[in-house]
């Protein structure tokens, strides 16, 4: 297999899962002004992340890949070992990338979506208000067991993270959400959080 990600991009969770589950892979950095010219050649949408299957299979979209990512490894328990487990694992992955991850949009490309700048202070002001919101929420969801979904790591927990490295880089008002910080400080410290970080040039 093989990962094509821009470093520090949504492409970093898939980074995470694939050394969370032990699976050989390779990656590739994907240069941003390449994603609409040569990358179209593997996914025809622009964007990463892309999971290229030793098939010749290209998957995109962060949800599929990570969710085939935890059934080719089910020893590592990324999505739960039943269907309640499943569901509930997919849950919170979709709740990072259906809810919290739109919000992003708006902090990092405003002006695609309005023209005046009073417009874009407005629409940044809103997210981060929204995103203060979802993170309450994810908060109080950490509380019983420091992790997203079903007592233990997930595909979810680790696009969770790449959020929160986001909301941390763009001002969002993050104070007093102390599970969150301890989640963040102990995906800091996972194996496989520095090694995809190391792999990515990131810090």
């Amino acid at each position: 297999m093989k990962l094509y990600y821009l470093p520090g991009a949504c492409s970093l969770a898939d980074h995470i899962a694939l050394y969370w589950s032990g699976l050989p892979f390779e990656a590739e950095a994907v240069a941003r002004d390449k994603l609409k010219s040569d990358f179209l050649k593997v996914n025809p949408a622009g964007s990463v992340p892309a999971l290229a299957l030793d098939d010749g299979t290209v998957l995109t979209q962060n949800v599929a890949i990570l969710n085939h990512i935890a059934d080719l490894a089910p020893a590592a328990n990324l999505a739960g070992q039943n269907a309640r487990e499943r569901a509930e694992a997919l849950r919170w992955t979709a709740f990072v990338n259906s809810d919290v991850h739109k919000f992003f949009n708006f902090l990092f490309a405003a002006p695609r979506f309005i023209a005046s700048e009073a417009g874009q202070a407005e629409l940044v002001k809103n997210a981060r208000l929204a995103l203060r919101g979802l993170f309450e929420t994810a908060n109080a969801q950490l509380a019983a067991t420091g992790w997203l979904a079903n007592g233990t790591r997930s595909i979810a927990d680790a696009y969770l993270y790449v959020t929160l490295r986001w909301a941390k880089a763009k001002g969002v008002d993050l104070s007093g959400l102390a599970n969150l910080e301890a989640f963040f400080d102990r995906m800091n410290a996972d194996e496989g959080v520095k090694k995809a970080l190391a792999a990515e040039g990131l810090s």
